[in-house]
């Protein structure tokens, strides 16, 4: 015991440890001592100032990729600017869900549901665990049963399920609680995504070819360079000196919307047509309990004003032209001008959609007021005009802000008289576009268009019968006939009827004495080629047989005719207008004598009608009047009676059941007895001295009501 102590406190190398029990051997010297820290020769000697001072860093959801240098063009200060908002936000997953309350049915219905799905989750849980139990049960009485050899195997198959039953009654089933999911435990995961780098596509093309200029400019050259300079400018100022003040006003207002329409920008161009659509689909909308409106008064036709067409623009100035589009059955053509003759200014031609009625859709302008139009047939969009000045003149509708295309010359043989009116035709042999022109110069003038120039050809010049006078030395004057309208016929190209200011209608080789006033317009029947129609300013319109010189019927309108038109669905159905404002719609089928609708449709002492035309397809007339408004009126149902169905019967339809219904009223009219001349004698005095006019009965198809002449 001694020595071990000796040892023990002599000997430093084997000293046990007291708590651990163990010995420690050599250098615990160097782990007792601290360890010395190695520094990098390149790292910085900062004093204990600059370690104790803190940098903050602050991490942004600013998105790293996002532009911060997008610019934009403002309208309104003509600059690009820089936008100061951009969007950082980078969404990489949405879904879009529903919330269903719990006590309505289907959040009762889904309740149940995972009721039933959790019961039956758990009851599989409990078998599952029971069997494990019986598995280790089994496990230990197995291997007592392989050291127990005395006790036989049968009996030990026996006992075993009598002991797992009694077990399952000793342990009652205990449900687990079903733990609730918490909704609002949210828990944000974010991933970065990467951006793939920009790729730069290149092309190679070969280069445009180039050729080598070079010219030399002598004194000589740019001195008449320059003397060519002043005669342009002499001439221009020599051409506004001729202009009068109306047409200077109208030049500049020209130039200031050429330099307007240039200034504006390609985005307000590209907006023009989307603004159009959606100017038509509000006007519908407004105007669209106006359209479905259809009622009418028994017996009585009536015409329902639907919209009004007017621009301020044209405000004083008379409709004195209407066309409709042969194409686009909703577009019709208005011309401008003034019949008071000394008052004569500027035109207009305008274009009006009936589906926009507060807004043209294409706009002219002329120096001398417009008179007459007609649209091409085949060509929708070539207008020929006719001037009060003499001129005519053919505008394109692909060129809306432009001058006419064409335009007649005192040099191509223009009119000396104002344009009464004009009419295209078909093509010539060499397929050139021709139309037709009448003025109260005399002259009926074909015109073609013969590479981009207009050709006159006089086709005839009219003379008044019977007013030849001798003059000088014996010379024979004959006095001009003033043509005021004239139509061609339907089937027979050459034909044609020319009405004049002195009443009388001229066909080939014969002449109708057809009124005591100016005939204001003549049109051919669209179903019969024997039948046409007149009116005048002696208050009259007349239907006539070209064969017969006397008239088959006549209507007494107590007021100047201003123009009439065939219905195009009927034979015997046409309109008239009148200067005390009203519009009168004749069916002869169902009334021969008088008109069944009349109807004022401006008031009598301010306005008067001035033409009037059927829309080609609807139940439809347009009405001008001389303020430069445009009156769009439907007609009643009873205005556009088709043929009545028959029991077994099919309707018959088409040209040929137009044209039967219109020779029975002409084989009515031959039929009638004619009057003596005591009898119109007799009418006449009636009516000079009461003021009433004698309707007893017809003359050649006269009608009741018709108004009697003095004869001279």
């Amino acid at each position: 015991m001694l020595a071990k102590d000796e040892r023990d406190e002599g000997d430093p190398l084997h000293v046990l440890d007291e708590d651990s029990g163990t010995e420690v051997g050599e250098g615990t010297d160097e782990w007792a001592q601290s360890k010395a820290t190695v520094r990098p020769p390149d790292q910085l000697d900062l004093t204990d100032a600059e370690l104790k001072e803190e940098f903050t860093r602050i991490l942004t959801a600013n998105n790293p990729h996002a532009p911060q240098n997008i610019v934009r063009y403002s309208f309104k200060e003509g600059t690009y600017k820089l936008i100061g908002f951009v969007d950082q936000l980078a969404v990489h997953f949405s879904q879009v869900g529903n919330l269903i309350p719990k006590d309505s049915d289907e959040g009762r219905r889904q309740h149940y549901l995972d009721e039933l799905a959790a019961g039956s989750q758990e009851s599989a849980k409990v078998v599952t665990s029971e069997t494990e139990i019986l598995e280790e049960e089994e496990e230990p009485k197995e291997a007592e049963a392989g050291s127990q050899t005395d006790v036989p195997a049968a009996e030990v198959q026996y006992n075993a399920p009598e002991k797992m039953a009694e077990e399952e009654s000793m342990t009652p089933k205990q449900p687990k609680e079903r733990k609730l999911t918490n909704k609002f435990n949210f828990s944000e995961r974010a991933s970065q995504t990467f951006n793939n780098p920009l790729r730069d596509r290149e092309c190679q093309m070969e280069p445009p070819p180039r050729t080598n200029f070079s010219a030399t400019a002598n004194q000589w050259e740019i001195y008449d360079a320059y003397i060519e300079e002043l005669e342009k400018q002499e001439k221009t100022k020599e051409k506004e000196k001729t202009k009068t003040p109306v047409a200077k006003k109208m030049g500049k207002m020209a130039m200031r919307k050429m330099t307007s329409m240039e200034s504006q920008s390609d985005d307000i161009t590209k907006v023009t047509q989307a603004a159009k659509i959606v100017e038509r689909m509000v006007n519908q909308n407004t105007y669209d309990d106006v359209a479905q409106a259809d009622e009418y008064r028994d017996q009585e036709g009536t015409l329902l004003p639907l919209w009004k067409f007017q621009n301020d623009k044209a405000k004083r100035l008379a409709v004195t032209a209407l066309c409709w589009n042969p194409k686009y059955n909703d577009l019709f053509a208005v011309g401008h001008g003034s019949y008071d003759f000394m008052k004569q200014s500027r035109g207009m031609l305008l274009f009006y959609s009936m589906k926009n009625p507060s807004f043209p859709e294409y706009t002219f302008s002329s120096e001398s007021g417009i008179l007459c139009l007609d649209v091409h047939v085949d060509h929708p969009y070539l207008v020929v005009v006719g001037h009060y000045d003499g001129n005519v003149a053919i505008y394109n509708l692909k060129k809306p802000y432009s001058q006419p295309s064409f335009r007649s010359s005192a040099k191509s043989g223009k009119h000396t008289d104002p344009v009464w009116q004009v009419k295209w035709q078909k093509d010539d042999m060499d397929h050139n576009l021709n139309f037709f022109s009448v003025s109260s110069d005399g002259r009926i003038v074909s015109w073609t268009l013969v590479k981009s120039e207009l050709v006159h050809t006089d086709v005839i010049k009219l003379k008044v019968e019977d007013s030849t006078t001798e003059g000088l030395e014996g010379l024979q004057i004959h006095t001009v006939g003033c043509g005021t309208a004239f139509d061609f016929h339907k089937e027979i190209d050459y034909l044609f009827l020319v009405g004049t200011e002195e009443g009388k209608i001229y066909k080939f080789l014969s002449t109708y004495d057809a009124h005591s006033m100016a005939v204001d317009a003549v049109s051919w029947n669209p179903y019969h080629t024997k039948v046409f129609m007149s009116c005048s300013s002696d208050w009259t319109v007349k239907i006539w047989d070209h064969t017969i010189k006397t008239p088959m019927f006549i209507y007494d309108l107590n007021s100047a005719v201003g123009d009439v038109a065939w219905a195009p669905y009927s034979s015997t159905v046409f309109a008239a207008v009148t200067a005390n404002g009203k519009t009168h719609v004749f069916d002869l089928s169902i009334n021969k004598y008088e008109a069944i609708c009349n109807q004022p449709v401006v008031a009598q002492k301010k306005n008067k009608l001035t033409h009037v035309q059927f829309n080609p397809i609807h139940p439809i007339i347009i009405v001008g009047d001389d303020r430069g408004h445009v009156t769009c009126l439907k007609l009643s149902p009873n205005l556009r009676k088709m043929p009545k169905e028959k029991k077994g019967q099919e309707v018959q339809k088409g040209p040929a059941v137009e044209i039967a219904k219109l020779d029975k009223l002409l084989n009515l009219g031959q039929q009638s007895p004619s009057w003596s001349q005591a009898d119109q004698t007799l009418g006449c005095w009636v009516q000079l001295q009461t003021g009433w006019t004698l309707s007893s009965g017809p003359q050649a198809g006269w009608t009741l009501g018709s108004r009697f002449q003095v004869p001279s």
